[in-house]
C-alpha cells in the first residue's frame, strides 16, 4: 500500500485537470465571506520537482502541465512570474488560464521545476479564517509533506495529519465552520480503494450533507473504475444531492507492440472527477476548459471528453 508516489505523475494529464477543477470550485466557494474548512485526504507531498528523478523517468509533466505552460495565450511572459496576478481573483481569466498561471507563479520567471500539489494550490488561496487540513499516510511523503507546510509558516491555518484520509476525514464531519470542501483523490492502486471511496461519501453525506465533494478516479479497463461514477451518481439520487460528472481523454487504452514486438503499456488514457453539490460556475468553466485540454493534451485521434450534470 506504501507503492504509489504521486511525484512520478506529478503535472500530468490528470493533475491538470483535477486541478483546474479544483481551483475552480474553490474560487467559487471563497465568494462568500463565512469561513471555509477544506479536506484533502490524500495529499500527497505537496510539492514536486519537475526536474527530479521519479518526474523524469516518468516523463509525465512533458505530456501535460510542460505543454500548458508553452502556450503564450494561456500564460504570457507576465503571469510567469512569483504572486501573478492569478493569485489574487483569477477574473477574466477562463479555468484553464487560471489553473496555468497560478502554477506558473509558483517558479521564477522562465523556470518551470517546481509543481504544486492540490495542498498548495488550494492554501494558495485560502484567506486566514479558512482552514485546511491534509492527510497522509505515506511515511515519506508525510513526512516530506510536513516539511514542505512548514515553509508557509502557515501556523494553525494548515494541519498535516500522518493518518489513512478514509477514516480520519470522519471525526471532522460536519465543520465547525458549516462549509467544507473535500478532495478525495487516492492512488486506486488497491482495488478496494473505489468502495472505500463510495463508502466514505456515504457516510461524508450522511454526516454533512451540504458539503462540496471532488472525486477525482482514472479511468482504465477496470470494472471497478467505470462502476463508481455510476454508483456515485445513484448515491446522489437517493439522497438528493446534484452532481456533475467530467472525464477528460488524452489517448487510447490499448496495449500497442513497438518493433521487437514488446508489449507497450499505454499509462493512464483518461480520468474523471466527480463532484457532488458543484457550484453552479462550474458547468459553464467546464463547458470553455475542457475543449481547451482536449486541444492541449491530445496524444492521439482519441482524445475526448465528456460533461454531464444531475440535480
Amino acid at each position: 500500500m506504501f507503492s504509489y508516489r504521486h511525484a512520478f505523475h506529478a503535472g500530468n494529464h490528470a493533475d491538470v485537470f483535477k486541478h483546474t477543477v479544483v481551483l475552480t470550485v474553490l474560487r467559487h466557494l471563497l465568494q462568500k465571506d463565512t469561513p471555509l474548512t477544506v479536506f484533502d485526504t490524500h495529499a500527497g507531498a505537496g510539492l514536486y520537482r519537475l526536474d527530479g528523478d521519479y518526474a523524469e523517468k516518468s516523463g509525465e509533466a512533458a505530456q501535460g502541465f510542460l505543454r500548458l505552460i508553452a502556450d503564450p495565450k494561456l500564460v504570457p511572459e507576465a503571469a510567469k512570474k512569483p504572486a501573478a496576478a492569478a493569485t489574487e481573483t483569477g477574473t477574466g481569466l477562463t479555468a484553464l488560464q487560471d489553473y496555468a498561471q497560478l502554477v506558473a507563479s509558483f517558479n521564477s520567471a522562465g523556470s518551470h521545476k517546481v509543481y504544486p500539489g492540490s495542498p498548495f494550490i488550494i492554501q494558495r488561496l485560502l484567506r486566514e479564517r479558512d482552514k485546511l487540513k491534509l492527510f497522509e499516510i505515506h511515511p515519506t511523503d508525510a513526512k516530506t509533506l510536513s516539511a514542505n507546510i512548514a515553509q508557509l509558516d502557515a501556523g494553525r491555518q494548515v494541519a498535516v495529519l500522518r493518518e489513512d484520509g478514509f477514516e480520519g476525514l470522519k471525526k471532522f464531519l460536519p465543520p465547525p465552520t458549516k462549509r467544507a470542501l473535500v478532495l478525495c483523490d487516492p492512488s486506486y492502486e488497491i482495488k478496494s480503494d473505489y468502495a472505500r471511496v463510495l463508502s466514505l461519501m456515504v457516510d461524508s453525506l450522511k454526516r454533512f450533507a451540504t458539503g462540496t465533494y471532488l472525486i477525482w478516479y482514472p479511468i482504465i479497463p477496470r470494472p471497478e473504475a467505470h462502476e463508481l461514477p455510476r454508483k456515485l451518481k445513484t448515491l446522489c439520487s437517493k439522497t438528493g444531492r446534484p452532481w456533475l460528472n467530467a472525464s477528460l481523454t488524452v489517448k487510447s487504452s490499448k496495449l500497442r507492440s513497438d518493433a521487437q514486438g514488446e508489449v507497450i503499456r499505454p499509462g493512464l488514457p483518461a480520468s474523471g472527477m466527480f463532484v457532488i453539490n458543484p457550484p453552479h460556475t462550474l458547468k459553464v468553466a467546464l463547458e470553455i476548459a475542457l475543449p481547451q485540454m482536449v486541444s492541449l493534451l491530445t496524444q492521439d485521434k482519441n482524445a475526448s471528453s465528456t460533461l454531464e450534470i444531475g440535480i
